[in-house]
């Protein structure tokens, strides 16, 4: 593993700010990693309604919107507002008990895809990912994050609002290898999906911009993202509106098609855009996504979720070729398919937070991961429609600092009994690469008890960290 910068800086996302400020009661006082290293300090206020701001440092605007939001009245710098992040950056793994375990740092220090001299992304979390869609040498897997920062001090910290890497790697076991990633100069990756109302990352009332789920269809890569507005009350957040971006050079440039936009407020654009849906009160529910592609059946399925992580989740499907024609869209309405969005009924109850959905070959079933209080959770299905009870693969007892876990398209090929995913820890905020041994954990939709916590039953424990040393 490769030595430790010390001289490093990160930025906070939605994802980010709001379940660490969930957990920071039950988070120790002390906690190992952090992808900045802070030195402690200071409290967290009480919490407050965001304001707008202007430029993107990250002592300037993202403390001045995050310092009036979520994290109450904290000023300063990020370590003084976040006394549960206390040390330098390790990229040390948890070592866990049980059927799930941590394999390596997809991010961030001690991470072998080296992303921050290659990329400098030296904090970020969620990693959303997707097969491209292609054919031979050119297939792979699309993996988006959301808000970046590379180094302190320089440029606003660098923070962009997302960043994509590429991975052909096709071996799951030993890692995740990250082959490419867009760039804007050498060795820096660059934001890839813009905002439609704000330039830059820390405008108004375009805070930031997170992708939450991608798909590919013939080739051309589409991504749903959302138009953060401000960080609200813990766990949740507002937004303008959600978009839909398109790639047709495997993800180096992306533009949003105004047709695909789900407004989200009445007043989130000033001035009408050609094409653009009218705002619409049921787009609250359909502000972030997950896209299953393909079946077989001609269409794309698209889950949908509210900001925020205290939601149900909706399904909606739309013919592959029409995917950006949002009034050919139907939404599952109990008992078949509707063309009126309002008509849209929770398939899974909440809370759901982002979500991740994709067909399971060993199980025979599709999988649903997510993220609620009580850890990471998986639910069955064999259809889309009817869901089996949860199955926790990590307690939030275990780690209380997890959120974010989105499987990879191309797990459990060949009927293998693992389940490969990435998951965002709190403390890090970096991306973690994990696995999980489904050898015992099928269940069918008719199954509605939900499986015990494995912390509680003494099956999942959390020994240490596994603390990468410098070569």
């Amino acid at each position: 593993m490769r030595a430790v910068n010390r001289g490093l800086t990160a930025a906070l996302s939605a994802a980010a700010v709001t379940v660490g400020l969930s957990v920071a009661m039950a988070t120790p006082a002390v906690a190992v990693g952090g992808p900045c290293g802070q030195n402690g300090g200071g409290s967290v206020g009480s919490s407050g309604s965001s304001g707008s701001s202007g430029s993107a440092g990250l002592t300037g605007s993202l403390m001045g919107s995050l310092g009036a939001g979520s994290l109450g009245s904290a000023t300063g710098s990020l370590a003084n507002s976040l006394p549960w992040i206390t040390g330098s950056p390790d990229g040390a793994l948890p070592i866990l008990t049980g059927k799930t375990k941590a394999l390596e740092m997809v991010t961030g220090p001690g991470s072998p895809n080296k992303s921050i001299e290659r990329f400098s992304v030296s904090g970020t979390d969620l990693g959303i990912m997707w097969d491209n869609g292609k054919t031979g040498d050119a297939r792979g897997v699309m993996m988006l994050f959301g808000d970046t920062v590379g180094a302190c001090g320089v440029g606003g910290d660098q923070w962009r609002s997302n960043v994509l890497f590429r991975s052909g790697d096709t071996n799951l076991s030993d890692g995740m290898r990250i082959d490419s990633s867009p760039l804007a100069s050498r060795g820096f990756s660059k934001q890839v999906i813009q905002g439609l109302l704000s330039s830059e990352p820390g405008g108004w009332p375009e805070f930031t911009v997170i992708p939450t789920g991608g798909v590919a269809v013939d080739g051309v890569q589409y991504v749903r993202w959302m138009s953060v507005r401000s960080w609200d009350t813990p766990g949740e957040w507002t937004t303008n509106y959600s978009g839909l971006a398109v790639s047709t050079n495997n993800g180096e440039t992306w533009e949003t098609d105004p047709r695909t936009v789900r407004v989200n407020r009445e007043d989130a654009f000033k001035t009408p855009v050609d094409g653009m849906p009218a705002f619409a009160p049921s787009n609250e529910d359909w502000q972030m996504s997950a896209f299953v592609p393909n079946r077989g059946d001609g269409y794309v399925y698209e889950f949908g979720t509210p900001s925020g992580r205290s939601g149900a989740a909706r399904l909606a499907r739309v013919l592959a070729g029409d995917i950006r024609d949002m009034g050919s869209y139907e939404y599952w309405k109990g008992s078949g398919w509707s063309s009126n969005i309002e008509d849209a009924v929770p398939v899974i109850e909440p809370a759901v937070s982002e979500l991740s959905v994709q067909w399971n070959p060993y199980l025979n079933q599709y999988v649903a991961m997510y993220t609620d209080l009580g850890g990471l959770k998986i639910r069955q299905s064999p259809d889309l429609v009817n869901w089996s009870a949860a199955q926790t693969l990590i307690s939030g007892v275990t780690l209380p600092s997890l959120y974010g876990g989105f499987m990879h398209p191309w797990s459990n090929k060949d009927r293998d009994k693992n389940l490969y995913f990435v998951l965002t820890t709190w403390d890090r905020y970096n991306v973690i690469y994990m696995k999980t041994d489904l050898s015992t954990m099928k269940m069918a939709a008719a199954d509605q008890i939900d499986r015990p916590d494995p912390a509680l039953t003494g099956e999942q424990k959390l020994l240490g960290f596994d603390t990468p040393v410098e070569e």
